[in-house]
């Protein structure tokens, strides 16, 4: 069905329909003017992303449902990484008309189900037309008591630094399907100088490789490990979520406290799959953990009074530890070389 067939507000309609409010905090949602939120006790926490088709996705091997996931799970990342809980969401969406009723309601099913992990409520937001793709901005509101928010300005001196899960996963998922889709359009060029059609679809082998696919293409907020933080009675003194790449989100943990850092190659969390997809593609694996991206893991810093309780933590990693800022930021290597960590994350000349 095309969007012009039921117009913007049909279309809204038939997207919001069934939501419910989960929090107390959210007194009125979809349909007027504006949401209303009440937050007489604590702190509000708001964060944004906006993805651009062709800068942050490629609707080549991302499918529609994925990509609402992900657009929401980002930002939830951003609320738990300040130890906060997201409570609503609004999005916005630019939409292009080869964009049929069906595919926005596709994107919007895999919203729904990151909303639905986390309890969180779609609150609002706008669409309008696209001359260009499509564009997803999403804005996430969450909460938090004033004493439990984490800063990035918070790390000390001999601070344990620790890492969740596992890093470059995502990085060679992406790069993988890049490949892929390289070879898809190699062959695709190929039939078309010999005047032959693709009788086959293309099927690329992932065998072995599903979980940097998912790493990739489905991300997770770890809210989980928030979660296990505040059963173990741990506050981080610094935290961020890892989108641009450990090396990066370090430094301006470094940056904004005002202190260095001494992390160790040999600590690094870096999944079987990641390490065999480096190689095969002739790639560092150490690069592309620390450089890497979207893994959406939580780096965060800990007092060294707290490290039993942090290394009972399942999935949660001690990498290193926070120095005097006139040490710099340094990497140890497995054969005891040290060497300047410097970020490579996302900047306008990618």
């Amino acid at each position: 069905m095309e969007i012009a067939t039921i117009g913007e507000f049909g279309l809204i309609d038939r997207l919001t329909n069934g939501l419910s409010p989960k929090n107390q905090s959210t007194k009125y949602g979809v349909g007027d003017d504006c949401a209303v939120l009440s937050y007489p006790d604590h702190e509000v926490l708001v964060t944004t992303d906006l993805l651009m088709e062709g800068v942050h996705f490629d609707l080549t091997y991302t499918d529609l449902q994925h990509l609402g996931y992900k657009a929401v799970m980002v930002n939830l990342s951003d609320v738990f990484a300040m130890n906060g809980t997201p409570r609503q969401v609004t999005v916005s969406l630019a939409i292009s008309k080869r964009f049929s009723v069906e595919d926005i309601e596709q994107l919007y099913t895999g919203m729904r189900l990151a909303c639905e992990k986390w309890n969180v409520d779609i609150v609002g937001g706008d669409t309008t037309a696209s001359y260009t793709g499509l564009a997803i901005s999403i804005t996430c509101i969450g909460e938090a008591d004033k004493d439990d928010i984490v800063y990035r300005n918070g790390a000390r001196d001999t601070d344990l630094i620790c890492v969740s899960g596992d890093l470059g996963a995502a990085y060679m998922g992406l790069q993988l399907l890049e490949r892929e889709k390289a070879v898809y359009y190699q062959m695709l060029n190929e039939k078309k100088q010999k005047g032959e059609g693709l009788e086959e679809a293309f099927q690329p082998d992932f065998s072995g490789k599903e979980y940097l696919l998912q790493r990739q293409l489905q991300a997770e907020a770890r809210g989980d490990i928030i979660q296990r933080l505040r059963e173990a009675g741990i506050r981080p003194t610094a935290m961020m979520d890892v989108s641009d790449g450990l090396s990066s989100e370090l430094r301006h943990i470094c940056k904004q406290s005002g202190v260095g850092c001494r992390i160790f190659e040999k600590n690094l969390p870096i999944d079987y799959q990641t390490a065999v997809m480096a190689e095969e593609m002739n790639m560092n694996v150490t690069t592309c953990a620390l450089n890497g991206g979207e893994d959406y893991e939580l780096v965060f810093t800990v007092p060294i009074g707290d490290r039993e309780k942090v290394e009972a933590i399942d999935d949660v990693k001690l990498i290193g530890y926070i120095t005097d800022q006139k040490y710099g930021h340094i990497l140890v290597s497995r054969d005891g070389q040290e060497f300047e960590l410097k970020a490579q994350g996302w900047n306008f000349a990618h």
